[in-house]
C-alpha cells in the first residue's frame, strides 16, 4: 500500500494525456494527416512540458 500514498492524480492524468497524444499521432500519420500528426506531436510535448514544470515546482 505504500504506493498509493504518493499517488497524485492530477499527474496521473497529465501523463494519460501525454500517451494518448502520442497514440493519436501514430493514428493520424496511418490517416496520412501529417499537419494533424505534427499538431498532436507538439501538444504531447506541451502537456509534458507542463507536467515536468508542476513537478519542478512541487519539489521546491
Amino acid at each position: 500500500m505504500r504506493l498509493l500514498k504518493n499517488f497524485q492524480p492530477n499527474m496521473a492524468f497529465l501523463a494519460v494525456l501525454v500517451i494518448l497524444s502520442f497514440v493519436c499521432v501514430g493514428f493520424a500519420i496511418g490517416q496520412e494527416s501529417f499537419w494533424l500528426a505534427g499538431f498532436l506531436f507538439l501538444l504531447g510535448f506541451m502537456i509534458m512540458g507542463y507536467g515536468l514544470k508542476l513537478k519542478r515546482q512541487q519539489d521546491t
